[in-house]
């Protein structure tokens, strides 16, 4: 599933192609892509067309393009795009042949001579129209308010991090994967970050000093930025960006993916454990896991 870097890049690239057109006409194919939008195809289609889209914004993984008003108290409304595993947004020329997998097409009223389309292999992404957090200048969909920010946004709060981390009785990875308290770490980047801090998986968060969770995120912020440079992490044609190009971050990870290669910094054999129906990749000499606790 894409992560801040992936849908970063994505956000950009709509930054550059769409924001600031009006909408002229929207044409859904699969009912799935819209499936969150309860009242259907028909009523996405109406509330659209005819209406501008602003400059797209991102929160962790969600990214969503406001429609502009003409008043002072900032978008009503907004279009949220959640990728899932497959979902890609693409800019194309309005005479490209559709991809197998188009699910819903974006025509705009200039004559730059392209459209949005939304493809998704898997269906287990969509777009859906929110109202937004009142008086919110960036148009936040409301249904998105809970999500923490990224460790990316200027506004991140990191001794509010630190508080929480020490405060939750559960492990470091769990807490980097859950959204509400920092949000865009998927499971690539939690395991490089990881790597690079030299923390297990498992390492109890009230254990971490300010120093160590301090340390956590900078290499957070390095991995992902690194990633950014390079257009994300692509291990399939899944993710691609708006020109459908993919990333290459995957050639420099150091530890998801790395089962049985020696770890770039002390040569030891990497390991894979199952996780949370996912998998974790670690080094086991230079993230020793946590000491059991003595029976009380």
């Amino acid at each position: 599933m894409p992560e801040l870097p992936e849908v970063e890049v994505v956000r950009r690239g709509l930054e550059r192609w769409v924001c600031g057109r009006t909408v002229a006409a929207v044409d859904v194919l699969h009912p799935r892509a819209i499936r969150r939008h309860l009242a259907g195809p028909g009523d996405f289609a109406a509330q659209l067309t005819g209406r501008r889209l602003g400059v797209a914004r991102r929160r962790g993984k969600y990214l969503w393009l406001p429609l502009e008003t003409d008043g002072p108290t900032g978008p009503d409304r907004a279009i949220l795009a959640h990728l899932g595993m497959s979902g890609q947004l693409l800019v194309q020329p309005h005479e490209a042949p559709d991809e197998k997998h188009l699910r819903l097409r974006i025509r705009f009223a200039d004559d730059a001579g392209t459209e949005l389309r939304f493809v998704d292999q898997r269906t287990f992404g969509g777009l859906s129209l929110h109202d937004t957090v009142p008086g919110d200048p960036e148009g936040l969909p409301d249904v998105i308010a809970h999500i923490a920010r990224d460790p990316l946004d200027p506004a991140f709060d990191e001794a509010a991090f630190h508080a929480a981390l020490r405060r939750r009785r559960t492990t470091i990875k769990r807490a980097l994967l859950d959204q509400s308290l920092i949000s865009g770490v998927g499971n690539i980047y939690a395991d490089e970050a990881l790597w690079r801090s030299r923390l297990h998986y498992d390492r109890p968060t009230a254990t971490l000093t300010r120093p160590r969770s301090a340390e956590l995120l900078t290499h957070i912020r390095e991995v992902m930025n690194e990633a950014l440079a390079v257009g994300g992490t692509s291990f399939d044609s899944l993710y691609v960006n708006v020109n459908g190009e993919s990333g290459y971050f995957d050639r420099s990870l150091d530890a998801y993916g790395r089962e049985d290669e020696p770890c770039r910094r002390c040569g030891t054999a990497m390991r894979r454990r199952p996780w949370m129906n996912r998998s974790s990749y670690f080094c086991p000499h230079c993230q020793r896991p946590p000491r059991p606790r003595a029976a009380s």
